[in-house]
């Protein structure tokens, strides 16, 4: 097992500043640009990622290289610390040390391969009635957004013109760029500023869009909410976002669902709640009370003679239609026993009769 402080050449009783100024001496001593190898580099880096961070020094200092790095056990070496194709600066706690690299040595964005002319994707609230939910809703709505240029067809140029190479970046799409730090000059890949990282750029940008192939704009988009949705679902509609630069692909339409409460049926998962009033001589004797269902239908539920306030009756498959289109929900009704506030003569009569009879 390596020892990080014999890696960075300080003690183990190393202060923060001590520990950073042997850092910043040897990965200038061994960068790759300045003919040092990969591997020693990477070790150094490795070292300062954990010595530089107090818990991770003291996990280290107790468990050694292999301590539990909090991501469920034991980390492999380099703590998350990863590197290639990826980048340096991914990887579970990596924390501003991969800001760092990247500013100084161009890691992180380097090699990383952009779709710089895709669209934005656009998230858009939507909100719907419990109803909406039991049967789906479609319709049809209009979007501003940014929208492909009608008069150079979203490539740019002015129509019968070509587009050239970049003279900056010889289209490549990037040009190098110097930078100077306290480990010296270095030279990194940037996306070109004259061409946006294309390569090419329009004889004669369009007249409309200036070469943007869109503009702002407006579409009409028909929308499905599809039955069995639930609050915060977010319903993916791809292509209908942003248009892209320059003919490139659009971005994606988010929905992200709002679910108005309903004054009667509460919803739990994929089932229907609600309450339902019934007489005295309803829940004594039993009887068939009917009650109006989400969608509007009218259903008989059978009430059991001597039911009590507060019994809870279930009705199978009348609830939400379960959101993989199989199945639905149950709907569930509880019975509160009306107490009624006002009686004529006989009404008060049978009432005495019946508290005499002890009910």
């Amino acid at each position: 097992m390596k020892d990080y402080y014999n890696v960075l050449g300080v003690s183990k009783k190393a202060s923060k500043e001590e520990i950073k100024k042997a850092y910043y001496k040897l990965a200038h001593q061994h960068h790759p640009d300045k003919g040092g190898k990969e591997k020693k580099f990477k070790e150094i880096n490795e070292a300062y990622q954990v010595l530089s961070d107090s818990k991770k020094r003291s996990q280290y200092d107790q468990f050694g290289r292999t301590f539990d790095g909090g991501s469920g056990g034991p980390q492999q070496p380099g703590f998350g610390f990863q590197w290639g194709s990826g980048g340096a600066n991914q990887g579970a706690g990596f924390g501003d040390f991969g800001d760092v690299l990247e500013d100084l040595f161009g890691f992180g964005s380097a090699g990383r391969k952009k779709d710089i002319k895709k669209g934005q994707d656009i998230k858009l609230k939507v909100q719907i009635s419990l109803k909406d939910v039991l049967r789906g809703r479609e319709e049809t709505i209009t979007l501003d957004k940014m929208v492909s240029c009608s008069r150079c067809k979203g490539v740019g140029a002015e129509p019968g013109t070509k587009t050239k190479e970049c003279v900056s970046c010889r289209g490549t799409g990037h040009v190098q760029q110097i930078k100077k730090t306290f480990l010296g000059s270095y030279t990194r890949d940037i996306l070109c500023p004259e061409c946006g990282g294309e390569g090419y750029r329009p004889e004669k940008p369009c007249n409309v869009c200036r070469g943007e192939g869109r503009i702002k704009g407006q579409e009409k988009i028909k929308i499905f909410i599809p039955a069995g949705v639930d609050m915060g679902q977010v319903i993916e509609i791809s292509g209908k976002g942003n248009a892209g630069r320059k003919s490139g692909r659009a971005g994606n339409l988010y929905l992200i669902i709002f679910v108005k409460e309903d004054s009667v049926f509460k919803r739990s998962g994929d089932d229907l709640y609600m309450l339902s009033s019934i007489s005295f001589s309803q829940a004594a004797l039993g009887s068939n009370v009917e009650i109006t269902m989400l969608d509007g239908k009218k259903l008989f539920l059978k009430v059991p003679t001597g039911t009590e306030t507060g019994k809870v009756l279930r009705i199978s498959k009348k609830g939400i239609p379960h959101f993989s289109g199989h199945g639905r929900g149950d709907l569930y009704i509880e019975l509160l026993i009306k107490t009624p506030k006002k009686l004529n003569r006989k009404q008060r009569e049978l009432f005495k009769s019946l508290k005499e009879s002890g009910l």
